[in-house]
């Protein structure tokens, strides 16, 4: 008997997928919970392993197609039962049905949208066009997934100028011919959801970026001291300087709470957590994986899950309920020898912060100049909920706790 190849749940708010790559091919036998295809979504790549031991008789979803969530991939027959088909088909093509003396009526695919579903706006957006009394079908084909109104939608049909009186027609703008030595490759499914992402920041965000400037000497003088001993203590956890800016950020976040604020709709969710996001690059793209209730975590513990983050992203074995929920996030451009940068928002939060790389400068210290480790700092946020004052004060009030470490040990 065939056993079904599905897709499986893929996390929160994930509805599809796209098939990357097919690792067996039909006619190969498989054991159970081998992998068998990879499947890449809007956050990561994850592998869909063989439900049961048996041959895979049949590919019914190419590589490249898009699938919902229960589509089904292929079939497994039986190992004791099936035989190897006469002509395998290449991974990435479905074998041809055999021909029959009366047509079938097509079998609807699980992912087939519903004529229906494509004209309900997504929840918040339905919530916005209730606010907004607007139907639907003001806003038209949405921009989600199978034709669905999102809430970007509703907000740029709010925002946008009125038309005017005879409006130019833009062309179809067609792809250019590539020259010699160009090579044109298709953007993954994980670098156009960052590049719709990053600019659905900038059109819905009232984004500005103030900064300023941390004297490092202190956290590494501290580093170099106990280095040895905590990362003794700790099994083998090396003491770095993300946790100093983490712990730092979670003390200035509670004094200024509308930087870990979220505005839905026409009000404003404040947090007494902090989920927070730490960027870092995968091998696909820049992944910005959570750890939960940071607030309540120690050095120990923030050092363990950012080094933990940053091999799994590199391997890209991230899971994706890592990768939602983020309050707040910090960006370090430094690792990649950036001197300074202004960070874009990861929607819907309201502010991240970039670290950059630490160069001597000279600076003024009680009226003479000495060479100091220094880093400039950025924060980004969203004018719409901080306020110039609040974003540049949760950054004088980050540098004290950098510049004097002691006050996060004593919580002042």
């Amino acid at each position: 008997m065939a056993t079904e190849i599905k897709v499986p749940a893929l996390g929160e708010s994930v509805t599809s997928a796209t098939v990357a790559r097919w690792l067996k091919q039909a006619g190969e036998a498989v054991a159970q919970d081998e992998p068998l295809v990879e499947l890449e979504t809007d956050k990561v790549t994850v592998e869909v392993p063989a439900p049961a031991a048996g041959v895979l008789s049949e590919i019914t979803a190419r590589e490249g197609a898009e699938v919902g969530i229960g589509a089904v991939l292929g079939r497994l027959d039986g190992a004791g039962t099936a035989a190897v088909p006469a002509h395998p088909v290449p991974a990435g093509k479905p074998e041809a049905p055999p021909a029959a003396p009366t047509a079938a009526a097509p079998e609807k695919s699980p992912a087939a949208p519903a004529v229906a579903e494509a004209a309900r706006p997504l929840p918040a957006a339905a919530r916005l066009l209730e606010e907004k009394s607007l139907p639907p079908m003001a806003i038209g084909p949405g921009s989600g997934k199978d034709g669905r109104i999102t809430k970007g939608d509703v907000l740029a049909f709010l925002n946008r100028p009125p038309p005017a009186e005879h409006p130019p027609e833009a062309p179809a703008k067609a792809p250019r011919q590539t020259e010699e030595g160009e090579e044109r490759v298709r953007m993954t499914r994980l670098r156009r959801t960052i590049a719709v992402r990053l600019k659905e920041a900038q059109n819905t965000a009232a984004m500005l970026t103030t900064f300023n400037e941390v004297d490092m000497s202190a956290v590494m003088a501290l580093r170099t001291e106990y280095r040895d001993a905590f990362e003794k203590k700790h099994a083998g956890v090396r003491l770095g300087f993300m946790s100093f800016f983490v712990r730092s950020a979670v003390v200035a976040l509670r004094e200024f709470p509308a930087a870990n604020a979220e505005i839905d709709g026409e009000d404003i969710i404040y947090r007494h957590f902090v989920h927070m996001g730490i960027a870092v690059g995968g091998p696909n793209g820049l992944v910005v994986p959570v750890i939960r209730h940071v607030e309540k975590m120690g050095f120990a513990e923030i050092e363990r899950a950012v080094a933990d983050f940053g091999q799994r992203a590199r391997a890209g074995t991230l899971k994706l309920e890592e990768l939602t929920g983020g309050t707040f996030s910090i960006t370090n451009g430094g690792v990649y020898g950036s001197l300074m940068s202004t960070p874009i928002l990861n929607p819907p939060q309201s502010a991240i912060l970039g670290m950059h790389k630490i160069q001597e400068r000279p600076v003024a210290i009680a009226g003479k100049v000495e060479i100091r480790p220094m880093m400039y700092l950025a924060l980004s946020y969203d004018h719409r909920i901080v306020d110039g004052r609040e974003a540049v004060s949760f950054l004088v009030r980050l540098k004290e706790g950098i510049e004097d470490p002691r006050r996060l040990l004593l919580d002042v």
